[in-house]
């Protein structure tokens, strides 16, 4: 059995134009111990964490940093203290930031933070997932606390960005898990008739006046607020729109102090989501992220949810993740895109 694995990283932190930003690599194979599972990788997604890592700074990796933050493969091999699968199961997650990441034939994962790949689903299909699944799934019932059994069902759900990949979950799990009534952003009609496709009530421009645009479909005020675009261009809106007493979710990192005086007269309440945080601290709670993708792969081969997959590119080498990066960084990326096979 080989010893060393194919995998792409880089040592420079470089714009994606140039030729060094990412590196086909041969690393040691790794070796599986405590709750680890050696996970052979079949498909791979992109996400603006891979890039936003990758982001050109000063520095200079002494070994080779491997990215990659979402995965479905197969379970080559499992550490002494494995409960949750065997070698063989098919699995999808997307893994720990702190640790190498899932762009190499083989990665080492917590089985705590991992689920069954959904059977319905081919292995490009379930890559697409786990990172907004999570991301979705805990903004949605961890952080605004909305029902995830339908106890608030007809709410109105703002998410801001609906056509990203986070957005083209949770406007699924919103629905048809939660029963809100969601109202999502999009300003081109190609972005505007995918949030619909997913089954978004209301699509509005998120270009200009947020809260004139709403209020012109006759939308005043919303119990909840995603935001999943740019969170200092849209806090102040977002402050306007929020309903007394409601939450704002958001995983887009500010580059400025956010004016949250805005949200006291309301009660208001302001919220992050950011999917490492149980893998990073080792939460004790870390294991729910096992039990939610699951719960995903049910709903998912039950019908309820669908894959937000849009593309498919491979192999998975230096040359087409520089291809998927670029296009991430456009800012024009709808849905998932991912690559297959090494």
């Amino acid at each position: 059995m080989a010893s060393t694995m194919k995998a792409v990283g880089l040592l420079k932190y470089l714009p994606i134009a140039e030729a060094e930003s990412l590196i086909d690599l041969e690393l040691p194979k790794p070796q599986a111990g405590g709750r680890d599972l050696l996970v052979a990788v079949k498909a791979v997604a992109v996400n603006p964490v891979d890039t936003k890592v990758r982001a050109p700074k000063n520095k200079i990796e002494s070994a080779p940093r491997v990215l990659g933050w979402d995965a479905a493969g197969v379970v080559e091999a499992v550490g002494p203290e494995v409960t949750l699968f065997k070698p063989g199961d098919a699995v999808f997650y997307a893994g720990d930031v702190t640790r190498p990441g899932s762009n190499s034939e083989f990665q080492l994962v917590d089985e705590r933070i991992v689920g069954r790949k959904p059977a319905s689903l081919s292995f490009a299909e379930a890559a697409a997932l786990p990172l907004t699944a999570i991301t979705a799934w805990e903004g949605l019932f961890d952080r605004l606390r909305i029902s995830s059994a339908g106890a608030d069902k007809g709410k109105r759900l703002l998410i801001v960005g609906g056509a990203g990949g986070v957005g083209s979950i949770a406007i699924q799990i919103a629905r048809r898990v939660a029963g809100l009534q969601v109202i999502t952003t999009a300003s081109r009609p190609e972005t505007i008739a995918w949030c619909r496709e997913l089954g978004a009530d209301e699509v509005v421009d998120h270009r200009g006046d947020l809260a004139a645009n709403l209020k012109a479909r006759g939308i005043e005020a919303v119990d909840y607020i995603l935001c999943c675009n740019d969170t200092d261009q849209h806090f102040p809106a977002l402050a306007r729109l929020i309903a007394p007493q409601g939450t704002i979710c958001t995983i887009v990192e500010n580059a400025r102090p956010l004016p949250v005086e805005l949200l006291k007269s309301k009660s208001a309440a302001f919220a992050w989501e950011f999917m490492f945080a149980r893998s990073m601290f080792q939460t004790p709670d870390m294991i729910e992220q096992h039990h939610l993708l699951n719960r995903v792969a049910g709903l998912i081969e039950g019908g309820t949810l669908r894959t937000t997959l849009k593309g498919v590119l491979g192999p998975i080498d230096a040359a087409t993740l520089k291809q998927a990066h670029a296009q991430l960084e456009s800012g024009k990326a709808i849905g998932k895109l991912v690559l297959e096979g090494f």
